[in-house]
């Protein structure tokens, strides 16, 4: 078993990522390519600077058209599904999802049996007038935190259950629902579904070249797999009997970690300076954060105002292979403007010439993916 350093495994991870080192523009082929090098971009709903998955995205290839990943969708390019968290993933690993995929709801239950009438009015609808939103149909919520009237349950657990898929998405982030058949490839849906074992091992390998490094705890929490890390080490175990990925040891005397095999263990510091979303992938396993960057990953945004330390909705900034700072940020799109409420840097980083410049240009390309006018800070 080798051994790597705790730097050099920033430095692995951080190149996983594939951050932009300056400005760019990127097109719809490398946005799906990113897409699939990160096995799944998180989706969140928060708006207060950006949505999440622009954020992320935006971090590796540069500004893109907004439209375009509702576009990917249509096409059955990539789909939505529960990774991490409601993620989206390239279609051409639906048939690793497809046997998670139930007719239960995860927060609602059967929703299927429950409601049996509303579901063959709402397939009806779908096959004579789809794709549709929620708002195409009657009805009203029955209030709580998720005010959803019943044909959105019905909706979201027929996406639960892969009898539909989102085929895009249009104003206020809404949904566009249609049958899965109408929208991905006859290929996609026909593929044989793998077994246990194999699905488990494809899932892990793909965590590990995602990530660049990861514990088997960080395996499980990429994909949240039930069972914990009993479930997923049988599977490693063959994969690196197998040659496909390698135990590391770190020179911290901490558990081992697990990188694509024969990857080089020296490699170069990264340069990008990156403002993170607070649900990027790289921030994934807080544990692992806190060992390798020494970086306490905290997301404030669900606490009381009183009870945050560093604002609500915070930005980790990433230069070079160390987390030095936290961006409370917030966009003002009425002002076209990128407002830095404050910048709290990490113990021992000092300011100076050259993280002010890091800094800068990491806001510079953050506001251009945003499509804002200006920085404010």
């Amino acid at each position: 078993m080798r051994t790597a350093s705790v730097s050099a495994l920033r430095r692995l991870a951080i190149h996983a990522q594939g951050y932009a080192t300056r400005a760019r523009a990127a097109t719809r082929r490398e946005l799906e390519a990113t897409i699939r090098r990160l096995a799944c971009v998180q989706l969140d709903s928060i708006t207060a600077v950006e949505r999440s998955h622009r954020i992320v995205l935006g971090s590796r290839i540069g500004a893109y058209p907004r439209e375009t990943v509702s576009r990917l969708l249509a096409e059955g390019r990539i789909f939505e599904y529960w990774a991490h968290e409601a993620c989206l993933i390239p279609v051409e690993d639906w048939p690793l999802h497809r046997p998670a995929m139930t007719a239960h709801h995860p927060w609602r239950g059967d929703v299927l049996t429950q409601h049996r009438e509303l579901v063959e009015e709402v397939r009806a609808a779908l096959r004579e007038r789809g794709p549709l939103t929620s708002r195409d149909f009657e009805g009203r919520g029955g209030g709580g935190m998720w005010n959803w009237k019943p044909a959105k349950i019905v909706l979201e657990a027929l996406w639960n259950s892969g009898e539909v898929v989102v085929a895009g998405r249009v104003s206020g982030f809404q949904r566009l629902y249609d049958l899965t058949e109408r929208v991905l490839a006859r290929d996609v849906l026909e593929a044989p579904l793998p077994d246990e074992p194999t699905r488990l091992r494809a899932l892990t390998e793909r965590a590990v070249r995602a990530r660049g490094v990861l514990t088997e705890a960080g395996v499980r929490e990429h994909w949240r797999l039930r069972g914990g890390v009993a479930r997923v080490r049988p599977h490693v175990d063959a994969l690196v009997c197998e040659g496909v990925l390698e135990r590391v040891r770190v020179d911290d005397g901490g558990p081992p970690v697990l990188v694509p095999a024969g990857v080089d263990l020296d490699p170069p510091r990264p340069s990008a300076a990156v403002l993170l979303s607070p649900f990027d992938n790289l921030l994934w396993d807080r544990a692992f954060v806190r060992r390798v960057f020494g970086f306490d990953h905290l997301i404030e945004v669900y606490k009381p105002s009183p009870a945050r330390r560093y604002g609500y909705y915070v930005l980790p900034f990433l230069w070079r292979d160390r987390i030095v700072g936290r961006a409370d940020l917030k966009t003002e799109r009425g002002e076209g403007a990128l407002v830095v409420r404050a910048l709290h840097l990490e113990p021992g980083v000092r300011r100076s010439g050259a993280l002010d410049d890091a800094l800068a240009g990491a806001l510079e390309r953050l506001r251009r993916v945003i499509g804002l006018e200006r920085v404010v800070r």
